[in-house]
């Protein structure tokens, strides 16, 4: 008898597991030595750098250019990780088309900018294959820091205050640390565990202990952390999905595209995890790519983006979206979902036209259906209930921009907190600033 997902279309093994292992490769294949010095020759070493004014956590990256091009790739590593811990990750995921390489003055004279990301790779993987960390702790200082969340901001957060000579604990909720690096970035974009590595090589530097299965509300309060530690640091995510508000979406085949996304990255084998025939992401973000393009490369035969606004509103990037269409995924804008369809089991969305008028988006009436055994909702992640006694700016912990709550002795970081955009390198900043301030703060 044919299980309920095989029933409804969603089965695991459309693809061999060669063929799997074939599209999940790494999205861009790392620079060789001799690759890397060709690509740095090609900077200009601008003294007014605007590559540098762009990257969120102001990366020195002429200097560190320039120690690739004389063949210092250690270096240029220290100069990289000294601003951006997890710069190893951040040159793999990292939005550079829209950051510093946007920016960069070769873009901007020939069409083609200097690969910065791909350098930054080059030199933080020449460093993580020593196996000494690059950086020592400071003279302990006495204080005991507890950091809520082994995101990017955490992690961040973490590694600078261990730095600086402060005992941390990091409480996480999962099972292991990483936050979306691990859990909610496309496969082929950190492949060979590289998101775990990272971690236990950031970790190296001592002062740093982790608590599994511990989260706020879980019998974890802030009451008790304020009391117990010197300072606190929440980088506690966004958890909650919003839902789409469409009759039908809780039926069998729709779900969150974080939960899928989260899945496929621990899978052990990939061939057997389902996938439907024809799959449908509502949302227009990087995660909607990402469960799209994935869905694609596991064998899902029609995958279709719909997104309620213009193509120019798309919360992904020029370069995401053109790595979708790449891969045969069909983007669809100004639609918006109605109702999933089907019998018990999602079969078909319906969806209507949109118009936009003064920012507002507004159905036309006029409908239409695809074929969906799978709807994902990737449309804006929320927090998961209110971290008691935190005032929130929208959907967020609001902070200034030290990262301070309105909560004393409390910061907070990354997508959880007000303030810049939801990417890694924008939670390593704010996980790095934040501790210098609560540093500051502590020792006057």
């Amino acid at each position: 008898m044919a299980s309920s997902h095989q029933a409804s279309g969603i089965q695991a093994g459309r693809l061999t597991r060669q063929k799997i292992a074939d599209n999940f490769g790494d999205l861009h294949p790392a620079y060789d030595a001799h690759e890397a010095a060709v690509a740095a020759d090609r900077c200009y070493f601008c003294y007014d750098a605007p590559c540098m004014t762009a990257c969120p956590t102001s990366i020195d990256i002429p200097q560190f250019i320039r120690e690739i091009q004389t063949g210092n790739p250690e270096a240029a590593a220290r100069s990289i990780l000294k601003q951006n811990i997890l710069g190893g990750m951040c040159a793999r995921v990292c939005p550079t088309e829209t950051l510093c390489e946007e920016v960069c003055v070769r873009e901007a004279a020939e069409g083609k900018p200097v690969e910065i990301g791909r350098l930054q790779r080059y030199a933080t993987d020449v460093m993580m294959a020593k196996e000494s960390h690059p950086f020592s702790r400071g003279e302990s200082t006495g204080k005991r820091i507890a950091v809520v969340g082994a995101g990017p901001a955490g992690l961040a957060a973490a590694h600078r205050l261990a730095l600086l000579g402060h005992e941390v604990v990091i409480h996480e909720k999962k099972g292991k640390s990483g936050g979306l690096n691990e859990f909610g970035i496309a496969a082929y974009k950190s492949p060979n565990d590289f998101a775990a590595r990272e971690v236990n090589w950031l970790l190296q530097i001592g002062g740093i202990s982790v608590v599994y299965g511990e989260g706020l509300g879980g019998g974890l309060t802030l009451e008790a952390l304020t009391a117990e530690f010197d300072a606190v640091f929440l980088s506690i995510g966004l958890a909650g999905v919003n839902a789409l508000r469409a009759p039908g979406e809780n039926k069998d085949g729709t779900r969150d595209a974080v939960e899928f996304i989260a899945e496929l990255r621990q899978a052990d084998d990939l061939s057997k995890l389902a996938v439907g025939r024809n799959v449908v992401v509502i949302g227009g973000g990087m995660t909607a790519v990402d469960a799209a393009v994935q869905s694609k490369l596991l064998g899902a035969e029609n995958v279709t983006i719909a997104y309620r606004r213009g193509q120019e509103s798309m919360g992904a990037s020029r370069f995401e979206q053109d790595l979708a269409t790449s891969k045969g995924v069909k983007l669809m804008f100004n639609v918006m979902p109605v109702a999933v369809h089907g019998d018990g089991a999602a079969s078909e969305i319906e969806l209507e036209y949109t118009t936009v008028e003064e920012g507002k988006v507004s159905g036309t009436g006029e409908k239409f259906r695809l074929a969906a055994e799978q709807v994902f909702k990737a449309i804006g992640q929320t927090l998961e209930g209110q971290p008691e006694g935190l005032v929130l700016e929208g959907r967020k912990i609001k902070v200034d921009d030290a990262g301070r709550t309105s909560v004393k002795g409390v910061w907070a970081g990354g997508d959880c907190a007000s303030g810049g955009e939801d990417l890694t390198v924008t939670a390593v900043a704010e996980g790095r600033d934040g501790a210098i301030d609560i540093h500051s703060s502590l020792m006057g």
